[in-house]
């Protein structure tokens, strides 16, 4: 079966995922770690089913993808008392560092400019033996 014509302007999830990298200063986990120890709010992004299958970061904030523009919109009525102006040092986490690469570019598009994502995501974290809850 061949893939069906993409309409003009239309691009591929590939290339909207580089374009999205291109905009990030993509972090590793042990740098993501440092950041929260420093004050750095890290957000897991993960669907419920997955944290539960995988284990979660202890300190992390859950917020879950399809609301995450919501509670980080400084000018937004539905944001997180934290979140109290622009400079927030955010740090997007998803399972292996795709996902989350689209959603703290979307953070960066609402003017987090310290916003960024980890580096092969929760699995990496693990990888380099980080906590796990």
């Amino acid at each position: 079966m061949s893939a069906p014509t993409r309409p003009g302007g239309a691009r591929s999830v590939d290339e909207l995922l580089a374009d999205a990298r291109s905009r990030l200063r993509r972090i590793g986990p042990l740098e993501a770690a440092a950041r929260m120890a420093a004050g750095a709010v890290l957000v897991d992004i993960r669907p419920a089913a997955q944290r539960a299958a995988e284990g979660g970061v202890p300190g992390a904030l859950v917020i879950e993808r399809n609301v995450l523009e919501w509670r980080f919109d400084p000018a937004g009525d539905a944001r997180l008392p934290l979140v109290d102006g622009y400079d927030l040092d955010v740090v997007v986490l998803c399972s292996e560092g795709y996902t989350s690469s689209l959603a703290a570019d979307a953070l960066r598009s609402l003017g987090l400019h310290r916003a960024t994502d980890v580096v092969g995501g929760f699995h990496a974290w693990v990888a380099v033996g980080l906590p796990v809850a």
